[in-house]
Parts: structure tokens; sequence; C-alpha cells
């Protein structure tokens, strides 16, 4: 098993602080009980604040919701200090912090769970009711930290959004943005999110607009208008044969038949 977390203790606060980065357990915890066990002992060896720092793309969800889970019960206070990208299972994880801070820098991404599958047509409708209730699941940690209705969270991930700080910020997924003192970050270039399907829409917009546009002309009117007298008269309607068969011929088909 990979140890993808790292206790020290700070020299000049005393506090201890965890350290993650890189995948959140790159061999999942799923039916695994000796890792979630591992750092739970650790986790309660100590006591008093700790420091969580986190960089990290994602990772195994059944990780990141027991993490979660323990930080949650630990009973002194979390401080999440997000230091580079922290995505996909990794922000369930920055989700359990008493306080939550990122540096200017850093950015934030959510979006849906995601699994592989093989199987009949069976297997697959369990995977995709797996999902969506993996996906419920992380939405509630979501929605405890930021207070955003369970609508929007699912569309942030349905997006894929990518956050900057300023606007993870904005949305509740963090409390402070470190290193900025009196400094005030201006809203029109700060608050930026990215969702691959707006994106695209954004994309598509600029491509039609650079499209040569066709010149509207207008037809010229003629100089002598036609005589009345000379425009053809439309060609009367073609009649439509009548394919009914009439009663008659129908008794004499029918005595054939006899």
């Amino acid at each position: 098993m990979k140890h993808f977390w790292n206790w020290i203790r700070n020299e000049d606060t005393g506090q201890r602080e965890l350290w993650f980065e890189g995948v959140i357990a790159s061999e999942s915890w799923f039916n695994d009980d000796i890792p979630p066990a591992m750092f739970k002992e650790e986790l309660f060896s100590g006591s008093g604040p700790i420091t969580l720092h986190i960089s990290s793309p994602g990772g195994d969800c059944v990780a990141a919701s027991q993490i979660y889970t323990m930080l949650m019960d630990y009973p002194g206070d979390v401080t999440v200090q997000i230091d580079g990208l922290v995505a996909s299972a990794a922000s369930v994880i920055a989700m359990a912090g008493t306080r939550v801070c990122m540096s200017p820098t850093s950015v934030m991404m959510i979006h849906n769970p995601f699994t592989s599958a093989m199987g009949d047509s069976e297997e697959m409708r369990k995977a995709i009711q797996l999902l969506d209730e993996v996906k419920e699941s992380i939405i509630n940690a979501y929605q405890i930290k930021t207070g955003l209705s369970r609508a929007k969270l699912s569309h942030l991930m349905d997006s894929e959004t990518w956050m900057n700080a300023v606007k993870a910020k904005e949305l509740g997924f963090c409390d402070e943005i470190l290193y900025t003192g009196d400094h005030h970050l201006p809203d029109e270039v700060s608050g930026f999110s990215y969702g691959r399907k707006a994106a695209a829409a954004c994309l598509m917009n600029r491509v039609i607009a650079t499209l040569p546009k066709a010149p509207m002309t207008v037809p010229a009117e003629p100089e002598h208008p036609p005589n009345a007298d000379s425009v053809p008269s439309p060609n009367p309607e073609t009649p439509v044969p009548d394919n009914r068969v009439k009663a008659a011929d129908l008794e004499k088909r029918l005595s054939l038949l006899k």
C-alpha cells in the first residue's frame, strides 16, 4: 500500500500538520480495512488543532469518504490549506475543514464520479445507479459546507467546474484566500469558474463570430413593371382521378366470386 499522507510537527507552533500530496489512495479502500484503520489511529493519536495541507488531483471516492468522516469526527479544529490543485475526491476531503483556506494560485475542481464496468445490460444499469448514489453522497458534503442548493451543486458537477480561489470563496467552498492581507482582488477579473459545456458553447460562439457573413442584397425594382395582361395565368388544377368503385361494379365483381 502506497502511503499518500504524511504527518509532521510544526516547530514554530507545535501543532500537528497533515499533508496530502498526489492521488488519494491509488489502491481503493473498498473492502480493505487496513489503510483506514492506520489513518484513524494516526489521526486520533494526538490532540489539538491540526492543519491539513492538500494538493491532489483526486482518487478513490471510498477513501475520500472515510477520511472526510474521520476528520469531521475529530474533536479539534481542522484547518484545510489548499496549496495547489484540489480536484475530484480530494475536494470532498477539503469540505471537512473547520476553516478552508486557498492559496491565490490554487484551483478547485468538482465533477461527477465515474467508474468502469463490464457485463450485461443489467450490470450497466446497476453501475449507473451506483454512480447516481455516489453523486448524491458527494453533494451532501458540498451542501453542508456551501449551503448551495442540490440542483446548483448537481449542475456544477455535471459541467466539471474549475474554480479559482475567489470563485470558490464566492460559492462557499472556501472561507479565506491566503496571503492577500489588505489587498482586495477585483471582482471583475477574479471571479471565474470553468465548465466544459459552457466553454464549448463559448468557443462555438467565437468560431461563428469569425465566419464571413453573406451580404444582404435587395432585389432592384424593374424599370417597367409588366402589364397585367402579360402575366401568364396559373395553370388550371389537374383534375384528380376518381378511383372510387361504383356500387353496381362492386356487386358485379362480388357475383363473380360466388
